[in-house]
């Protein structure tokens, strides 16, 4: 467990400077385009600051923070020896993850923020630097992230065309393995944006119905 080492700053954050973490960055960096990769890197610039500076989970896992965090998308890889065929996204990145820390439910559960801020404050603390990216500025976690912070940060990993490149990803998804966007966040995409796409006869509800009493 590392909570202090050799560090650098990166957009005014102070990070990790470890070869784990080097690690992880240069294998993410391989694997995402950039659209992804520089969501991924102000998630984990964001979740570094608004950790840092919450006093009830600044005292985590520092490197595991950040080995998860950095690798939190890897199932949104173009890299297909990363991609399962049945498996949710956050299964592919977590099952990833493993090979590099022993923890993998910060990111197996990083979009489920009702259950990831109730754990341990590594996957409480990835869950907030990724929602940090999703969520007004005023509801980041604790008001402790400011305006002045974020500019810095998506300066050097700028946001062009996030809002596209995700709804892409997540499109893509539901075109090329639907049966992982059922009955998740996913499917509310392939219902608005994905021709053909339907989740009927395929939802928690649909299975209700068909119980027999």
């Amino acid at each position: 467990m590392i909570r202090s080492t050799n560090a650098f700053n990166l957009a005014g954050i102070k990070v990790l400077d470890t070869p784990l973490v080097n690690k992880a960055l240069l294998y993410a960096r391989e694997n995402l385009n950039e659209a992804a990769f520089n969501h991924i890197a102000r998630s984990w610039l964001l979740g570094q600051f608004i950790t840092d500076n919450s006093p009830e989970i600044k005292d985590r896992d520092i490197e595991l923070h950040s080995v998860a965090t950095i690798l939190h998308d890897l199932g949104w890889s173009h890299n297909a020896e990363l991609i399962s065929d049945e498996k949710k996204f956050e299964g592919d990145s977590a099952n990833k993850t493993v090979k590099f820390v022993l923890r993998e439910d910060a990111v197996a559960l990083h979009t489920t923020a009702s259950i990831a801020i109730h754990k341990k404050k590594e996957v409480k603390a990835c869950c907030l630097g990724i929602r940090a990216e999703f969520v007004p500025l005023n509801e980041t976690y604790d008001g402790v992230l400011t305006q002045d912070v974020w500019d810095v940060i998506v300066k050097e990993f700028p946001r062009t065309e996030f809002k596209e490149g995700v709804i892409e990803i997540l499109c893509g998804l539901c075109r090329t393995k639907p049966i992982s966007t059922y009955g998740n966040f996913l499917g509310d995409f392939g219902t608005a944006y994905v021709e053909g796409y339907s989740s009927e006869g395929k939802r928690l509800v649909d299975g209700q119905e068909a119980v027999v009493d």
